[in-house]
């Protein structure tokens, strides 16, 4: 299929897991791709897999004098953006009273300021008919131990589902949300935890999961590229649950 032919997407956190995996997608549906990753050589490395048909952006989503700077970057590559993917973010989690100023900030900067202003900076490069997709999370529908930072910055995402939709409808401008479950990503890769940790810490997580297993990126990508596509023409302020049932199912 060639859905997204003479398109562009921006992807923000694009150089791994989720975000490469719809870049990939995108890509194979005849599409062209810009990604942000907040490193030179996470960049490079990601572009060198997805070929001719990307491009890419050093651009941290919890800065916001990279954020103020996008659009100009952006426009080095295309004067217009059809789809906007504001996926990027990664998860600490701490305690309660672990939690300081500095931890409570840097998932505020990244996972409510980031996507908030990636939108607003994207809108002007923005035409009718184009579409944005907001990165949420299971843990917005699930209290989980560790999770208050992380999971509050994410039901203020959510929210924003709503009332950009509400902002673009004039303008022609779908705006949904996905939100994934317990997906095979680096999420833990910025918590401190060693690799034994990460894989005791899956390993519990697993058997909770009503289909035994993490989900895969491409199936986020999937419905990710499904809520951009002319077959969602109809589908405006909606959050897709992609977490195999783990929000319903006890």
């Amino acid at each position: 299929m060639q859905r997204f032919k003479n398109k562009t997407a921006l992807i923000t956190g694009g150089t791994n897991g989720m975000g490469f995996a719809t870049a990939q997608q995108f890509i194979n549906d005849g599409g062209k791709v810009i990604i942000t990753g907040r490193s030179e050589e996470s960049v490079h490395n990601a572009l060198k897999k997805l070929g001719e048909q990307a491009s890419g952006i050093v651009s941290d989503a919890g800065s916001m004098k990279n954020l103020m700077n996008l659009r100009l970057e952006v426009r080095k590559y295309t004067e217009s953006i059809d789809v906007l993917f504001a996926n990027a973010g990664y998860g600490k989690f701490f305690p309660i009273e672990n939690v300081d100023e500095n931890h409570f900030d840097e998932l505020f900067n990244m996972l409510v300021k980031g996507p908030f202003f990636t939108v607003q900076q994207m809108l002007p490069l923005m035409r009718k008919g184009s579409s944005v997709i907001f990165n949420t999370s299971v843990a917005t529908e699930i209290a989980m131990p560790n999770f208050s930072v992380y999971s509050a910055a994410k039901s203020a995402v959510q929210s924003f589902i709503k009332t950009f939709a509400v902002e673009l409808t004039e303008r022609g401008i779908r705006v949904n949300g996905i939100s994934p479950g317990h997906i095979k990503t680096n999420i833990f890769n910025n918590t401190g935890l060693n690799a034994e940790q990460i894989e005791d810490a899956v390993h519990g997580i697993i058997p909770t999961i009503p289909f035994k297993r993490q989900g895969e990126p491409t199936e986020i990508a999937n419905a990710v590229l499904f809520l951009a596509s002319e077959e969602a023409s109809y589908i405006h302020g909606a959050e897709l649950k992609v977490d195999a049932g783990i929000s319903v199912i006890r």
